[in-house]
């Protein structure tokens, strides 16, 4: 069946999709002839996501290394899968709940709630594998994990060939925890008011927002003062009053009420006689006000507003670590949904316990503190940021706002006067400074982030960060670019506990149960609930007995009762009964953060901890691909984890890429309007289109920019290639055609030239994708299937099959037979729908193109020296005759005669051999050799000749020099504007860095164009 007119992608393309589907071809060994394997994980979307840039370009890419590979007979994994994305799905499930049936989560018990998130996932959750699909990504999808596949309540519903992923996560965390490395602690954590969890700084996005910065005076204990004194650089006093307080500034004032000290910096001279001292904190009741001691730390700034600061260290990871170093106690002030905490004594008993604290006649532990409300009774209850007014009111009502004039200028710009205006009087007002504040934001929730002290639980990473360097310092993983590896070890050197739990229902349950302790409950960690049930009778006295109950509340009523009616003894760190009874047990409601569970990504996708013959295949892995955004989040973390979990690196190297931008190379964002939907670009332009798109602007550590005229000049390409192959369809070429390995024996100098191009080009792709330089091996087949095949050499076949020799057309047929077919096979790994598509229309195939031996044949066997050089003649002198031509605007369909002057013997050869074909591609009536030019010839250098058209009498060459001045001087203004700015310093240090690329990125194709109007007014010189 002959070629349609055009490749009909939006028809083809699910086509295609199905038939490798049915037939297996993406199945882990598919088309393995070496023992070698090739793996790659997917870097798992969320079961919520839908595609976007990002994903197309990264799947691309391990798509292009996955074919690539199968077709060189690897024994290929691609494993595809979903994360639960803990706080992604609950708010669809959330939302969904509250738009049909109007409740809240907590409406349901925590398992009815879970069972319509397994519900929302059976029907959403396949929506990502459906794109990735349609981009044509060759994942093994009958492998298709999730990472909460065989949690309770799964109902099942994944591929027959996906492991129970939850079963790797328990059992590494009760490991982990049997080894010290898992703890639980209270520590400062980025708090979701919205969700009243923990989340990780990849959740939570910094925006600038219109902000306040309040000033306010600590009036110092039993009114003591001091000379406060301000001097300039000389060391000269240019300032100096008598004061009876320290004043800070604050964007939150509510957290005031949390307070533990002020602090300023040793070498601050100007407090340095009050260090040491009390001061009083400016808010709540009179009577009970606190006082918090001065003291000296290396955080403050002494150059930066009055140089003292606030310490509040439950609420700020500033100063949550001066607090840590300096003993501070950890006052929390709000509860999980950010209001002003409402439990605990009353205001008055919790002050006075915090004054004996800062008194130094009493001491708290870390719980006592986090116990003690010092909210003002009349301020609980309340929002944070109702809270925040009053505080401000009432810190003003009482005048210990910091006062300055209207005329400050930190007030903001100060008003214009009309001519013969009088100023406005000078009247005290409270010091409020209205300046952009950059403000943390749950990234799902868009609700403001509260840093608070809570208790979760911890991997102690300082115990297993050791190994993850070692991997990457001596080379057992590489990272690239090779910057990543600095981002690496910076962080890892400096590496915190990681907090991986998180207060939500959906996700791996914490596996620990709790029994009465000596003080408080006595953590149980085991597998299941009957392996922590026979772990506490273990460690009980014998016959006591454990009831499971839902939470620590019900827990605590249970162990009340009992201690009403039996007597309790204490055995070791735990509580038993010495007659027979039921003890309360508990789960821990949390759950664990999902990048502890997607940290086990290569382990359990393969079955682990059973030893399954796809983890002795597959294992370690062979290349991750991946955003450098998430180098902390998962890739160290996954590294540590293996290492940890199995003593083996997860892969051996890891690629990083930058975000994908637009073509400014900006940002993409809704606000902004400038995002590139990839199943809008698939619609129009198909998924070849975008996928060369993205290996074309691939380069290691290169600044991605997407245009869509760009994915629009890709998809010309295809169409490109496409005629390329009609044309041969209608001169005979694929008649009988069937797949071969070898290239024809040629006698013809164009087919022996463009069998050599082909040898170059494979060495050329397979070198650049060995080293991960996509945008190189995608580069080398453009200019060569389009450039070379199907611009040259279909032009120089053109007369060869017009050839009265039935041996040179039998031969020119069968070459370009197999120069089609290697630029199908080269390029499949890129464009793979339209090159299966042509595969299966022009031959006789034994096989897929899927499954189509990868070429190994080489440049050093195939290359005839002879046959480059003349065809690269050729091709040189029909490029310089265009050039000159287009320069000096001789209309396209004139033949113009040609001169000749120096040409070797070799060279008149190769004119004489290939003549026809120079004449009607160049437009040249004939060729004529002479001495010397006459006047007004444009030359063309070419090798050792030098030819000449003359052309003064076809163009005006007044009127065209006239031209090409008016643009070169248009374009000079243009050039000099650019400069100028360039130039500018502070246009360098102002300007955002899209805005200076993109003026570089202007004056670069300007000063391209003026090199080119320049050269073209030089030949019309030539002609006078």
């Amino acid at each position: 069946m002959p070629l349609e007119k055009s490749f009909n992608a939006a028809e083809a393309e699910p086509r295609l999709t199905a038939k490798w589907l049915d037939t297996g071809a993406f199945r882990a060994g598919a088309n393995r002839s070496r023992d070698e394997s090739f793996t790659i994980m997917i870097p798992p979307p969320n079961v919520t996501g839908a595609l976007h840039v990002g994903h197309a370009f990264n799947n691309t890419l391990q798509d292009i290394l996955i074919r690539w590979h199968r077709m060189r007979g690897f024994d290929t994994l691609w494993q595809p899968g979903q994360d639960h994305a803990g706080i992604a799905t609950q708010l669809q499930v959330e939302k969904k709940l509250k738009a049909e049936s109007n409740l809240r989560r907590t409406d349901l018990t925590r398992q009815e709630f879970l069972d319509k998130v397994w519900e929302w996932k059976g029907q959403y959750g396949g929506t990502i594998v459906n794109q990735l699909q349609r981009m044509g990504c060759s994942c093994d999808w009958d492998r298709n994990a999730f990472t909460m596949a065989g949690a309770p309540g799964d109902p099942k519903t994944g591929h027959e060939n996906s492991p129970d992923f939850h079963d790797a996560v328990i059992k590494v965390f009760v490991d982990m925890f049997d080894k010290g490395l898992i703890y639980r602690g209270k520590r400062l954590v980025n708090w979701d008011p919205h969700f009243e969890t923990a989340i990780s700084d990849l959740e939570v996005e910094n925006i600038e927002t219109p902000g306040h910065m309040w000033h306010f005076k600590y009036p110092l204990a039993g009114g003591a003062t001091y000379m406060y004194e301000e001097k300039d650089e000389e060391g000269k006093t240019v300032f100096s009053e008598e004061r009876d307080y320290i004043s800070i500034a604050t964007t939150r004032p509510e957290t005031m009420l949390g307070d533990g000290a002020v602090a300023v910096h040793p070498s601050d001279e100007r407090y340095a006689s009050i260090v040491g001292q009390l001061c009083e904190i400016p808010v709540g009741p009179k009577e009970h006000r606190r006082l918090i001691p001065i003291i000296t730390d290396e955080y403050p700034d002494p150059t930066f507003g009055s140089g003292a600061v606030k310490i509040t260290g439950a609420h700020d990871f500033n100063d949550y670590q001066v607090a840590k170093r300096g003993g501070i106690p950890l006052y929390r002030l709000m509860d999980t949904r950010a209001q002003m905490r409402d439990d605990g004594v009353p205001y008055a008993e919790a002050a006075k316990i915090a004054m004996q604290v800062a008194q130094g006649t009493r001491t708290l532990t870390e719980a006592e503190a986090d116990a003690i409300n010092l909210v003002p009774d009349h301020l609980r209850g309340l929002d944070r940021f109702e809270a925040r007014e009053k505080v401000i009111a009432e810190i003003t009502a009482e005048g210990l706002a910091v006062m300055t004039t209207s005329d400050d200028p930190r007030l903001g710009p100060q008003k214009k006067l009309k001519k013969g205006e009088e100023p406005p009087a000078v009247t005290p007002v409270p010091l409020v400074e209205s300046k952009p504040i950059m403000q943390p934001f749950g990234d799902r929730s868009k609700v403001v982030i509260e840093p608070m002290l809570t208790d979760q639980w911890f991997v102690e990473t300082s115990e297993i960060v050791g190994p993850a360097l070692d991997a990457v310092r001596g080379g057992d993983i590489k990272i690239m670019p090779e910057s990543g590896e600095k981002v690496y070890y910076n962080w890892l050197d400096n590496i915190e506990p990681w907090c991986i739990s998180r207060q939500l229902w959906w996700g791996h349950q914490i596996p620990v149960w709790y029994i009465p302790g000596e003080e408080d409950w006595y953590p149980i960690c085991a597998a299941n609930e009957s392996e922590a049930l026979d772990k506490a009778r273990a460690i009980s006295a014998e016959g006591t007995e454990f009831r499971i109950v839902e939470n620590a509340q019900e827990a605590a009523e249970v162990l009340e009762d009992l201690r009403d009616h039996m007597h309790l003894r204490t055995e070791g760190r735990i509580r038993t009964a010495d007659s027979p009874a039921q003890l309360p047990m508990f789960r821990d409601p949390d759950v664990l953060d999902t990048w502890f569970s997607s940290g086990l990504w290569p382990l359990g996708t393969l079955g682990w901890p059973e030893q399954t013959d796809e983890l002795k295949r597959y294992f370690p892995t062979s290349v991750l691909i991946t955003g450098q955004d998430i180098l902390f989040f998962w890739v160290a973390r996954m590294i540590m984890m293996q290492l940890a979990v199995v003593d083996q690196v997860p892969f051996h190297t890891v690629y990083l890429h930058q975000l994908v931008r637009d073509e400014k190379g900006k940002k993409m964002s809704k606000t902004t309007g400038n995002v590139i939907d990839p199943l809008e670009i698939v619609d129009e332009y198909g998924a070849d289109a975008l996928r060369f798109t993205n290996a074309s602007m691939a380069s290691i550590g290169g600044v991605l920019k997407l245009s869509v005229d760009r994915i629009a000049g890709y998809r010309n390409f295809g169409t490109k290639l496409w005629n390329a192959c009609r044309f041969a369809e209608m001169n005979g070429v694929f008649e009988g055609h069937a797949t071969r390995a070898d290239a024809p024996q040629a006698t013809q100098t164009v087919n022996r030239w463009i069998i050599g191009e082909t040898a170059r080009v494979r060495e050329t792709v397979d070198l650049a994708l060995t080293e991960y330089r996509f945008n190189d091996a995608a580069n080398a087949l453009y200019a060569f299937t389009w450039g070379k095949v199907c611009d040259w050499y279909v032009e120089f076949a053109k007369p060869l099959f017009d050839a009265q020799d039935a041996a040179v057309v039998a031969e020119t047929r069968q070459t370009m037979a197999w120069v089609l077919d290697q630029c199908l096979i080269l390029l499949h790994p890129i464009m793979p729908f339209i090159t299966e598509e042509l595969w299966d229309t022009l031959g006789d195939r034994s096989k897929l193109l899927v499954h189509a031996d990868w070429p190994t044949y080489s440049a050093a066997d195939m290359v005839d020296p002879a046959a480059e050089a003349e065809m690269s003649w050729v091709i040189a002198l029909i490029e310089g005759v265009r050039s000159a031509r287009a320069q000096m605007h001789v209309p396209a369909g004139l033949y113009v005669p040609m001169l000749v002057k120096g040409i070797s013997a070799d060279e008149q050869a190769a004119w004489d051999r290939n003549e026809v074909l120079i004449k009607r591609l160049a437009r040249i009536e004939g060729l004529e050799a002479v001495a010397d030019f006459p006047k007004g010839c444009v030359t063309v250098p070419v090798g050792s000749a030098t030819f000449g058209l003359p052309l003064a009498d076809i163009i005006d060459v007044g009127e065209e020099k006239a031209r090409l001045e008016k643009t070169l001087g248009k374009l000079g203004k243009e050039l000099g504007g650019l400069r100028g700015r360039l130039n500018n310093p502070n246009f360098a240090a102002s300007a955002p860095p899209e805005v200076v690329e993109e003026a570089q990125e202007n004056l670069r194709l300007r000063e391209g164009e003026e090199a080119k109007l320049k050269e073209a007014l030089a030949r019309l010189a030539e002609i006078g």
